[in-house]
């Protein structure tokens, strides 16, 4: 195939083979550059035949991107992180993409494993080899402006997207996130953007979020609102501002606004599985609230954009448990455990409806579990609450 795996990459031994791994078959060249390694990352990366190049990390992941982009000698470029890998669900898809000769970009879902919210996105990672096509934005580098500068002089290309989850990626764990510092550096970065582009949307949405996440909310929801005043906000990033306003929102109780921006986010013409997050935010706040039925009709949708939405299931076990449908309750629960078997508040969830209908031996064995996980994810003090709370009950477990 005409098509050239392109990587930048700094200490990551661990990882790399499984990336490789995924695109060995697909992709004619592979190559790496590597910004300071001190691991056996080189070596791994020569083991399954990339063509290593080194470059001095300058606090620009666009900079390095376009200098591993200068060794390119193919029609089409796939770029991965060394903490993602290619679905094997989409390479023919992909060997089918690329064989037009109108796509400039072929846009890709990846999977966020271990994502807290926003389980899928949608990222710009396969596009021709076209001389103006490069990266910008010293943190999330992207393609996507010189794209959009391209297009209006050259307006026969396309640019298209795939339903199909196409990467997975592992970097949003939360031990890999505080393992490389990831939100401070992501900060630092993002400021110094802003600061030369204080009105570009995109970066009040990802800076924005991440002032929210770091509990700076004031200052979240100033740039989230800051984004919306743009001239021009692209459906997606459009889709982020409001969907992150909703977060911020709810984290100060304003739920009203929280749910305006969530059902304003879940209007945008985007694809669906970009919009699992705010249905799923949506339903939670509805429940919160006592809104049964429009909450279920939250999660009911979730589960129609992703059947294998483990929380999704266990908050449409919720609100059936809040209606009184302990049966079908219990069935979601355990749909929600048959996806994720270490999943704690199913597990406990699942132990309350037992007891609802009188069924103490199921109760306390979920309830077990429920305790175990908990200890075993670092959650003591939930585990403890639940330990003590059965004890004040009369059971022991």
């Amino acid at each position: 195939m005409d098509l050239s795996l392109c990587m930048i990459v700094k200490n990551e031994e661990a990882s790399l083979p499984q990336a490789l791994n995924s695109v060995q078959a697909m992709a004619a060249a592979m190559i790496v550059r590597d910004t300071g390694s001190t691991d056996r990352t080189v070596e791994v990366a020569k083991k399954f035949g990339a063509k290593v190049y080194h470059f001095e990390w300058c606090n620009d992941f666009s900079a390095a991107r376009n200098e591993a982009l200068k060794y390119v000698q193919g029609n089409w470029v796939l770029v991965l992180d060394a903490d993602e890998v290619l679905t094997t669900e989409i390479v023919p898809q992909l060997k089918e993409a690329i064989k037009s000769d109108r796509y400039l970009v072929i846009n890709l879902i990846r999977y966020e494993v271990g994502a807290a919210q926003c389980p899928y996105s949608l990222v710009s990672r396969l596009f021709r080899n076209h001389p103006e096509v490069s990266f910008s934005r010293p943190y999330h580098a992207m393609v996507d402006d010189s794209v959009e500068q391209l297009l209006k002089r050259e307006p026969q290309w396309q640019v298209v997207s795939l339903g199909t989850v196409a990467m997975l990626h592992y970097g949003y764990q939360p031990g890999a996130i505080a393992a490389l510092d990831k939100y401070n550096r992501a900060r630092t970065a993002m400021e110094g953007f802003l600061a030369t582009h204080p009105n570009d949307p995109y970066v009040c949405s990802k800076l924005g979020a991440l002032y929210v996440q770091m509990n700076q909310v004031n200052e979240g929801i100033e740039l989230l609102k800051r984004g919306l005043n743009a001239t021009e906000v692209a459906p997606g990033v459009l889709f982020e501002l409001h969907y992150h306003l909703g977060n911020a929102y709810t984290r100060i109780d304003d739920l009203n606004s929280a749910a305006v921006h969530y059902q304003v986010a879940i209007g945008q013409p985007i694809l669906p599985q970009l919009k699992l997050s705010a249905y799923n935010n949506l339903g939670n706040l509805l429940l919160s609230v006592g809104d049964l039925t429009t909450a279920k009709t939250a999660y009911e949708t979730t589960l129609k954009i992703d059947p294998g939405f483990a929380a999704g299931h266990n908050n449409l076990g919720m609100t059936l448990k809040a209606l009184g449908e302990f049966e079908k309750a219990i069935a979601s629960y355990q749909q929600a455990i048959a996806l994720k078997p270490d999943y704690a508040d199913a597990y406990q969830n699942l132990g309350v409806a037992w007891l609802k209908i009188g069924k103490v031996p199921e109760s306390l064995s979920a309830f077990k579990n429920a305790i175990a996980f908990h200890e075993t994810q670092n959650n003591q003090g939930e585990a403890q609450r639940l330990r003590q709370g059965l004890q004040d009950m009369g059971f022991q477990v």
